[in-house]
């Protein structure tokens, strides 16, 4: 039995469809928008003023069927992103780009400053307040001026 030995190019080749079919479904969805929602509607309008036709709107063919091609490419690429990332927390490395060096955990510097200790003053009950002198009330008006002592009917 004999081994196929492959060169460094035919691996590269192999891995050519699995590393960048992400960035390639971003790329054809970029170009079906940009031609679906700008180059198309643009052209439309020249060819309706050239051949002299009344002037229609351009209908969005990415948006027939209530947007399903743009609602599964999303899909399609959150998934791929979502995919991505576990891979390279996995520790997968297809793209040739080199995984980010680890970082250390952060550890908070001890505290240099302490505070002064507290001792909270003796409690003293306040002295007690003299009520004045009972003064007879006077009820005043809204003028400021006294006003007449109220009468107290007697009972019969």
């Amino acid at each position: 039995m004999t081994e196929e030995v492959k060169s460094a190019s035919e691996l590269k080749k192999e891995d050519w469809m699995n590393s960048k079919w992400r960035p390639m479904m971003g790329w054809m969805y970029m170009v079906v928008c940009m031609f679906d929602m700008i180059l198309f509607p643009i052209l439309w309008s020249l060819l309706q003023t050239v051949t002299h036709t009344p002037i229609t709107q351009w209908n969005p063919l990415t948006l027939q069927g209530a947007g399903l091609f743009h609602i599964a490419m999303g899909a399609v690429l959150g998934i791929a992103a979502f995919g991505r990332t576990q891979e390279k927390m996995a520790g997968a490395n297809n793209g040739g780009a080199t995984t980010p060096a680890a970082v250390p955990a952060y550890t908070p510097p001890a505290p240099s400053y302490t505070p002064p200790s507290y001792t909270p003053p003796a409690y003293t009950p306040p002295a007690p307040i003299a009520a004045p002198a009972a003064t007879p009330s006077v009820a005043v008006s809204s003028s400021g001026k006294p006003m007449p002592a109220p009468q107290i009917d007697e009972p019969l």
